[in-house]
């Protein structure tokens, strides 16, 4: 049997609702070939201006599709944030929690992901959940503190049914958007100790940070590592798609 793979793609804050209407007029020419594969599941995640067009594109394809943070209150005096009804409203069914970029320059700490990972499991939708170490601390040596930190946070409370149901992306800061990526035996390295932490050998972790054609294969191909969250190359469909098939040939 096959491995499964999950290639799903952060936007960040690019793509247009303009934009994202010319991605879907390209996309599906590309993804043709590749769309009656059952061992993969493609999945967008795009701002939220720009969720109602890649909500009309990924259904024509068939691809999950999802936003990129949420509000852990369903309604309020919160100015700025968005409420996970809103979002219902959209047909959105994932949604990326616990971001670096959301930790580092945001300010968001362990304690408001883990309420916010709570509230998306008690919607019926599933929780991309984010973690992962910079620079320094790896350097430091403390990559395995600051990950047991991150993960038990938003786990312990936690039934392990709704651990399941999570779908877990190990990113070290240090790779995203920096060109450099984990070697694949340290990607593997952290995804398998990970598993054992969750204490579920069947979870769903993908790998994050420069992920691309031409680094695909040998990641993928780890034993522990189950997909990809792709950043600068999934905001065209020819890069993005790129990476499953390069993890096939």
């Amino acid at each position: 049997m096959s491995k499964k793979i999950y290639l799903y793609g952060n936007w960040k804050m690019n793509n247009t609702y303009s934009e994202t209407e010319k991605f879907f007029a390209e996309f599906p020419a590309v993804y043709e070939p590749l769309k009656n594969d059952s061992n993969l599941e493609v999945g967008i995640f795009a701002p939220f201006t720009s969720l109602w067009p890649l909500s009309q594109g990924a259904k024509k394809c068939g691809i999950v599709f999802g936003a990129q943070n949420v509000y852990y209150e369903p309604k309020g005096a919160f100015t700025g944030e968005i409420s996970i009804p809103m979002l219902k409203e959209y047909d959105v069914t994932h949604i990326i929690l616990g971001h670096s970029e959301r930790r580092h320059i945001f300010g968001e700490s362990d304690e408001l992901i883990a309420k916010k990972v709570k509230a998306v499991l008690d919607a019926g939708m599933t929780p991309v959940f984010c973690y992962g170490e910079t620079l320094e601390e790896r350097e430091s040596g403390s990559t395995f503190t600051v990950m047991e930190r991150q993960l038990k946070s938003a786990i312990k409370d936690l039934l392990p049914e709704e651990i399941s149901k999570i779908i877990y992306a190990y990113e070290p800061v240090w790779a995203i958007g920096t060109g450099k990526t984990a070697t694949p035996d340290q990607a593997e390295e952290v995804c398998g100790w990970s598993r054992k932490l969750i204490g579920n050998e069947k979870v769903v972790i993908l790998y994050g940070g420069s992920v691309k054609g031409s680094n695909a294969k040998e990641l993928l191909n780890m034993k522990d590592i189950d997909g990809a969250l792709v950043g600068g190359a999934s905001l065209k469909p020819a890069s993005f798609l790129e990476i499953y098939t390069a993890f096939k040939n």
